[in-house]
């Protein structure tokens, strides 16, 4: 009798595979060049191999409950009262699992926010049963700490027990400081300036936990993955020292605390992210001599990789940012809704960051499996090395001083800047793609409607006794999208776009390929890429260019048709009046002759983009 194994065993049939077969069939399509060419590469310079074997006697990572569904958590930033509540209830009556309560001013608001008072938030929270299974996390600044006190008082005066009530607090001194640069709290004070808020809050019956370790501050400014874990530890670790020097025992205190990161489309580095903490969290743990339990971590969808242009993509990049937090163990996630670098999000928006994360769990099951990564040996591997990086970084912190230190002395804000260098270096080359923004633009977009644009006025700041700078959030395509606006200036004063006219040499198969790389460039820069018929006659080429209206041109075709008639067609071009050329494509052994027939420029894959766009509109104009 064969067992079901056994007739499972398909391998069987084949030989085995190893991987120095897998190399030499690698070696074959690599035709000489040097297999470093698969290796990726992170910005905290880790290495990605193209294939890993399986990471054998690996363990899961022990993060939520076997099979238990993270919290679906909805964010509630609306200005008017009545009008978050009336959010609030209709995501809680359609799979909302809690509400993420942003409050004016606070870390990541980004321009609105609850007003922190009392009236605000018995009006926003109305008709929510707070001790009915429903989370509810705070996420607050310096001038709405009083919020915390405020839920406090409601949550007695409504008659709910405080233990009832599952409530993450938000405090977070460190990282409101970071994020503006400044604090009412000089250096010595910062980390335990929230300390006896905590311990009231405690002793009043409530749970907790009570002091959020943000890494979001870190990813909204540009950092790496390696750097948003190493400031979470440092903070964690700063708000532990606070909590025991306030009294409060270590092993009351690591209860106090939870982290939050971000989630972002590298799905990889997101779920290895996620694990990572989890271990790292567990090394601290030890060292205190504790037994380790598992940390809270509360994932958020990244605000950096939203795009105001083509934002349906946002969807996608949600949903691919959910996936990989939600595998890696996150314990509650706020999706951003698309529509939230444009203002607050309509009741559409609303609706689809909510379904993004019931699809996954409801449809996709993603949560019936404990950490599913446990054992494939990419991410094994790549959970592993982000572990080492961050430590390395978190004991550089620690050296400096703690967090508060490093903070003062500019050393976490130069490592993040140095990252954002070259994050930016490769945006502009298009290295790391943003569709929609730096590709596959659409001009003809229609309007995305949102619930309002305006955001609310900067609230005064109070005195500051601690200043230094700030780790201000960050748009990867903000660079982008600045020359989408100029276009769409010049479309609102002049009745149309800037232009550039593609020269197209030779037939179809010439020029397609290039021309269409070349429209999806200019077009990026909001530059209207206008067809030309085609064709070798340097004269009919002219005249469809002045035909065109365009100002500007680029040649599209082949490096054998360029060497054929790249010099005449350019040469009559200029002579019809175009004031600056382009070539799709390097100039290789050509160059000199191109350059003196009249072509300015070169656009090619790799080549600085943004430069280039930028560049064009001095000719434009």
């Amino acid at each position: 009798m064969t067992t079901d194994t056994e007739q499972l065993r398909l391998a069987a049939d084949f030989a085995p595979a190893s991987e120095a077969d897998w190399r030499k069939l690698v070696d074959g399509v690599l035709k000489g060049a040097a297999f470093e060419k698969l290796v990726g590469k992170t910005y905290d310079g880790l290495k990605i191999q193209p294939i890993y074997p399986r990471a054998k006697d690996a363990a899961p990572v022990v993060g939520r409950a076997p099979a238990a569904a993270w919290q679906i958590m909805q964010r509630v930033d609306h200005p008017d009262p009545a009008k978050a509540n009336a959010q609030a209830l209709l995501d809680l009556e359609n799979g909302a699992t809690g509400l993420t309560l942003v409050f004016a001013g606070a870390n990541a608001a980004h321009g609105f926010g609850l007003a922190a008072t009392a009236d605000a938030l018995a009006r926003a929270l109305q008709g929510v049963h707070l001790d009915a299974a429903i989370a509810i996390e705070l996420q607050l600044g310096e001038s709405s700490i009083s919020a915390a006190s405020l839920l406090a008082a409601d949550v007695r005066q409504r008659g709910f027990a405080p233990a009832a009530c599952e409530i993450r607090f938000g405090l977070d001194p460190i990282g409101d400081a970071a994020s503006r640069g400044a604090s009412a709290h000089d250096a010595a004070k910062l980390a335990g300036s929230a300390v006896e808020l905590v311990k009231q809050l405690h002793a009043g019956g409530f749970k907790g936990p009570f002091l959020a370790a943000d890494g979001r501050v870190v990813h909204d400014a540009g950092g790496s993955e390696a750097q948003e874990l190493a400031f979470v530890l440092a903070s964690a670790v700063a708000y532990l020292r606070a909590l025991e020097a306030g009294g409060v025992a270590l092993e009351t205190a690591r209860d106090m605390i939870y982290a939050r990161l971000a989630a972002d489309t590298d799905q990889f580095l997101t779920l290895a992210k996620f694990r990572s903490l989890r271990r790292l969290w567990a090394r601290i743990e030890a060292a205190c001599g504790l037994a380790p339990k598992p940390l809270f971590i509360s994932g958020e969808t990244a605000w950096r990789m939203l795009t105001r242009r083509d934002p349906y993509v946002n969807m996608l990049r949600a949903t691919i940012a959910t996936f990989a937090a939600g595998l890696g163990g996150a314990n509650a996630i706020t999706v951003l809704p698309h529509t939230a670098a444009l203002g607050l999000p309509d009741a559409f928006a609303r609706r689809v960051a909510r379904n993004t994360q019931l699809v996954l769990l409801e449809e996709s099951n993603l949560a019936r499996v404990a950490d599913p990564a446990a054992g494939a040996g990419g991410i094994e591997a790549l959970t592993n090395e982000l572990s080492t990086a961050a430590w390395t970084l978190f004991q550089e912190i620690e050296k400096a001083g703690g967090v508060v230190a490093a903070l003062q002395a500019g050393l976490i804000q130069s490592k993040i800047a140095a990252v954002k260098q070259a994050r930016d270096a490769n945006l502009a080359k298009r290295r790391d793609v943003l569709t929609g923004a730096s590709e596959f633009p659409n001009l003809n977009e229609a309007e995305v409607a949102v619930d309002a644009v305006a955001p609310l006025a900067p609230q005064p700041a109070a005195k500051a006794a601690l200043t230094f700078a700030a780790l201000a959030p960050i748009r990867l395509a903000d660079a982008f999208e600045r020359l989408r606006d100029r276009s769409d200036a010049l479309l609102k004063s002049k009745g149309q776009r800037p232009a550039i006219f593609l020269a197209n040499l030779g037939t179809a198969a010439d020029f397609t390929a290039r021309a269409t790389f070349a429209r999806s460039f200019f077009e990026a820069g909001g530059i209207t890429a206008v067809d030309g018929p085609g064709g070798t006659d340097p004269a009919a080429l002219a005249d469809a260019y002045r035909a065109s209206g365009a100002a500007i041109v680029c040649l599209c075709s082949s490096d054998t048709a360029y060497a054929e008639t790249a010099v005449p067609v350019a040469q009559a071009l200029q002579a019809a009046g175009a004031r600056h050329i382009y070539l799709a494509g390097r100039g290789g052994e050509q160059e000199a002759a191109l350059r003196e027939a009249g072509i300015g420029s070169f656009v090619f894959a790799g080549g600085d983009a943004l430069k280039t766009l930028e560049d064009a509109y001095t000719h434009l104009e």
